[in-house]
C-alpha cells in the first residue's frame, strides 16, 4: 500500500462557496487578459490603468456617475429576475427604457408640470416612464399567454420598434425633436425644466448621485422579499417550474406571466426615466446606450438572486465608466469593457455548470 493511499483526501468545498470564488476568479482573470491585450496594443499598462481608475473612482463625480450607470442596471436586471422567475426570459430591456424615456421626456415637457408642488413635476414623469415600460413588457406577456409567441422573441422584436419609435419622436418636431431653428439644430428634445429633473442626494453636480439610489434599494428589498415569501413569489416559482401543474392548482398562470412581464418592463421603463431625468436631461437618439442589453447580462448572471444583481450592476457600472475614461485618456477603445463582460459571462456560466454538476 503506498503512501499517497494513506494520506486523508481533501474534502471539495461546499457550492456555497464556489459560487463566490468563480466569480472573483472570472472577474480576476477576465482583468488580466485585458490588460494582456492593453499591452498587445502598445499603450502603457500603468497610464490605462490610471485613466481607467480615474474614470470609475478618481473623484466624486465618477464614483457617482458609476453608481448612477449600476442603478439603471440594476432595475433592468432585477426586472429579469422577476421574469425569469416565472420561467420567462425578458430581453426587450433596451425597448423597455426607451419608451420609458419617450414617455417620461413627453410629461417633463407638459406645459404646467414643472409647476406641479411636493415634488410631482418629477415624480409623474417618473411613473410614467414606468407605466410605459410595464405596458410594453406587459404586451409581449399577452402575446405569450393569449397566443403563445415566445417571449424572447417578442420582447427583443419589441425592443426594435421602440428604439425606431425613439427616433422618430427626435426627429419630427410634431413629436418631442426641439425647433430647428438652423441646419445645425441637433436631433433631441428640448432640455426638460429644473423642477422635473431627479433631485440629487447631495444637492450638488460635483457628486451627483441621483435619488434613483434610494428606489433602487426599496426595489431590492421588495423584490427580495416578495421572491422568497410571498404569495406572489409562490406563484411565479409555481409558473416557471411547471406551469401545467400551477394551472391544476388553481393559479392563473397567463395572468401571471403578463403580471410578472409587467413588472419587468415597469422597471426598466423607471431605469430610463431616471436615465432622462438625473444625467441627460434630454431625449437622444442614443438614449438608451445598451443598457437594457447590459442590464440583461447582470440579471443572467444574478442566478435568481437580488444580491447578485446589486454585485453585478456595480462591477459593469464602474467598468463602464473606467472605459469611456480609458478610451478618452489612454486610447483604449472602450469596446474593450464589452470584450471583458463577455469574457465574464463565458467564465461565470461554465464555472456554474461545473459547480451544478458537482453539486448533483
Amino acid at each position: 500500500m503506498s503512501v499517497a493511499s494513506l494520506s486523508p483526501s481533501r474534502p471539495p468545498l461546499p457550492a456555497s462557496i464556489l459560487r463566490l470564488l468563480f466569480p472573483l476568479g472570472a472577474v480576476l482573470a477576465a482583468f488580466a487578459v485585458g490588460m494582456a491585450v492593453v499591452v498587445i496594443m502598445g499603450v502603457p499598462l500603468d497610464k490605462a490603468l490610471f485613466a481607467f481608475w480615474r474614470g470609475a473612482f478618481g473623484n466624486a463625480y465618477a464614483i457617482s456617475a458609476s453608481l448612477n450607470r449600476a442603478v439603471a442596471l440594476a432595475l433592468v436586471g432585477v426586472g429579469f429576475v422577476i421574469a425569469n422567475r416565472a420561467g420567462l426570459t425578458n430581453v426587450g430591456g433596451e425597448g423597455q427604457i426607451a419608451v420609458g424615456g419617450i414617455a417620461s421626456t413627453a410629461l417633463c415637457l407638459t406645459p404646467g408640470m414643472a409647476s406641479l408642488p411636493l415634488g410631482l413635476a418629477f415624480i409623474i414623469p417618473m411613473i410614467g416612464g414606468a407605466l410605459a415600460g410595464g405596458m410594453w413588457g406587459a404586451l409581449a406577456g399577452l402575446l405569450r399567454a393569449r397566443a403563445g409567441a415566445n417571449e424572447v422573441i417578442t420582447t427583443l422584436l419589441l425592443s426594435f420598434i421602440a428604439i425606431w419609435l425613439l427616433y422618430w419622436s427626435v426627429q419630427s418636431e410634431s413629436l418631442l425633436r426641439q425647433p430647428m431653428t438652423n441646419s445645425a439644430t441637433l436631433p433631441e428634445s428640448l432640455l426638460i425644466p429644473d423642477p422635473t429633473k431627479a433631485p440629487l442626494l447631495t444637492g450638488s453636480y460635483a457628486s451627483p448621485v441621483t435619488i434613483g439610489l434610494p428606489i433602487l434599494a426599496v426595489v431590492a428589498v421588495i423584490a427580495a422579499l416578495a421572491l422568497r415569501r410571498s404569495l406572489f413569489g409562490f406563484q411565479l416559482s409555481a409558473v416557471g417550474l411547471n406551469p401545467v401543474a400551477a394551472a391544476r392548482a388553481g393559479i392563473a398562470v397567463g395572468s401571471t406571466m403578463v403580471v410578472a412581464l409587467f413588472i419587468a418592463g415597469a422597471l426598466g421603463g423607471l431605469a430610463g426615466a431616471l436615465m432622462l431625468q438625473g444625467e441627460q436631461y434630454s431625449l437622444k437618439a442614443g438614449f438608451s446606450s445598451g443598457y437594457g442589453f447590459d442590464g440583461l447580462v447582470v440579471g443572467l448572471l444574478a442566478r435568481g438572486s437580488i444580491v447578485g444583481v446589486i454585485a453585478g450592476a456595480l462591477l459593469f457600472g464602474f467598468m463602464r465608466s473606467g472605459g469611456i475614461s480609458m478610451e478618452m485618456a489612454a486610447s483604449v477603445p472602450s469596446a474593450l469593457v464589452g470584450i471583458l463582460q463577455g469574457l465574464i459571462v463565458l467564465m461565470i456560466a461554465g464555472a456554474a455548470y461545473y459547480v451544478d454538476r458537482e453539486a448533483r
